[in-house]
């Protein structure tokens, strides 16, 4: 069976998909694992080579991967570009990492003992990846388990099942052996049924997902039962501080990219822009011009920086933000209203309190708030009051002071005088609290998808007590 993705702008079939069930995914986790042995006995050298040609691979499909990012959520053409060119950066940063995969010799205490520390592949990983970012965070989910010599099962979003398959698709020809790499597509109805057999299925042995707090939740809830790890990299509220001594059109700048690329659609995405008292009118008066200028259009035609929101209920909910706030006292700078269903121009309220809705729910959509601040101690203490903690902001020209502001935020990420929205793939990328814990990229995700072992060696004849 199949079941088909409709695009939210047209209302015309985007795509379709395989509609597997539950009942499949035992044999896929099976299939997996009796394929992972091969991938991990290859050396680094080999592994690299086939994570080369899949970067060359995902590139030779840049026309394919637009129209299909395009016809399923919405998105822009630059937008599927950035994707396509971070996800080919991430599968060779993983092939680079392919001879970083060390351990060390630990001195032991015992005579004639040579005690190592040796990281090995875990076994089968199952990567769960949304829609919003699908290139960057479908490759993501997969290419450094498969460096570290895992095989793995992609789950891919029902909002955009096309594009995830064209990850798998280019990987197919890279030359993995058969049954390292493997994709599940489902229809909507059926997706908590397959991850949960995924989950429980005995061969995965770890899990990584990417998307919202609500689920990630469930998703952790569920490993537990099986004493699985799990990687998490869930919602965002990121906080971007304006200070006195700002260069405010630089802030400006970064704020209205980080607001509103991909219509706000991004974990990292600027929702709270917190600007002290001493600066605040300059700063919200040159913001609100140029976000005014942000025009929304039909992405197929790309003449417009903005184009489509996901879907309907995107447009409903970041409503209802909004009008939460004008409501307790909140004043719409920019907005507009929504046009063919899904075209949400930008919108931006300013005099934002912590009382309402939009200071602490995710829009994830085009609307952001200002909330004014009365010092730099004030401003820290408005960032961290929230849950989530995943990218952060603040601009100052006193870099010192920047970099001690950064470290009073309790957020996985955070950057001085740049945007919220900023992703290298050798970075090691996460959050805290409700937004997730472990992290991707570099080093530090293969710390996520190998077991270390301690292994020892005895060269001389045993002595024992008993």
């Amino acid at each position: 069976m199949q079941f088909e993705r409709i695009n939210p702008l047209t209302g015309e079939v985007a795509s379709s998909a395989a509609a597997m069930t539950a009942a499949e995914m035992p044999a896929i986790a099976a299939r997996a694992a009796a394929a992972q042995p091969l991938w991990a006995a290859q050396g680094p050298a080999a592994r690299r080579a086939v994570l080369m040609k899949a970067a060359d691979a995902l590139e030779a499909r840049k026309a394919d991967f637009v129209a299909a990012m395009m016809g399923e959520i919405g998105a822009t053409a630059g937008w599927a570009m950035f994707n396509l060119t971070l996800a080919a950066g991430i599968l060779r940063e993983a092939a680079a990492m392919t001879t970083q995969i060390g351990g060390e010799v630990i001195p032991s205490d015992k005579p004639g003992c040579i005690a190592m520390a040796l990281r090995e592949p875990v076994g089968v990983i199952l990567g769960i990846a949304p829609w919003n970012a699908p290139i960057i965070l479908g490759v993501r989910a997969i290419a450094m388990p498969l460096a570290c010599g895992n095989a793995v099962i992609l789950k891919a979003s029902e909002t955009c099942p096309r594009t995830h398959g064209l990850i798998v698709e280019a990987l197919g020809e890279a030359g993995f052996p058969e049954g390292v790499v493997n994709v599940v597509t489902n229809a909507p109805a059926d997706a908590a049924g397959v991850v949960g057999a995924l989950i429980d299925a005995p061969e995965v042995k770890r899990i990584n997902f990417t998307g919202s707090t609500a689920v990630g939740r469930i998703i952790a809830t569920r490993a537990a039962g099986h004493l699985k790890p799990c990687l998490l990299e869930l919602g965002g509220k990121a906080p971007l501080l304006v200070l006195e001594d700002a260069d405010l059109d630089e802030a400006v700048k970064a704020a209205a990219f980080g607001a509103f690329m991909n219509q706000g659609q991004i974990c990292m995405s600027t929702e709270r822009i917190i600007v002290v008292d001493a600066v605040a009118d300059e700063f919200v008066a040159r913001f609100a011009a140029r976000v005014a200028g942000m025009a929304v259009g039909d992405p197929r035609e790309g003449a417009t920086p903005l184009g489509a929101v996901v879907d309907e209920k995107t447009v409903a909910h970041c409503r209802s933000l909004v009008e939460d706030a004008v409501a307790q006292g909140g004043r719409l700078l920019v907005g507009g209203e929504t046009t063919n269903k899904v075209l949400m121009p930008a919108h931006v309220v300013d005099g934002v309190t912590p009382e309402m809705k939009l200071f602490r729910d995710e829009s994830f959509g085009p609307v952001v708030g200002v909330i004014r601040a009365r010092d730099e101690d004030h401003a820290v203490e408005l960032a961290n009051d929230t849950e989530y903690g995943l990218s952060a902001a603040v601009f100052t020209r006193d870099t010192a002071r920047g970099l001690g502001i950064a470290r009073r935020i309790r957020s996985g990420i955070c950057h001085v005088n740049g945007p919220t929205v900023h992703d290298e793939a050798q970075m090691p990328f996460g959050g805290v609290g409700a937004s997730g814990y472990g992290r991707f990229g570099g080093k530090a995700g293969i710390d996520s998808f190998t077991e270390l072992r301690w292994i020892t060696a005895e060269t001389q004849p045993g002595h024992f007590p008993i």
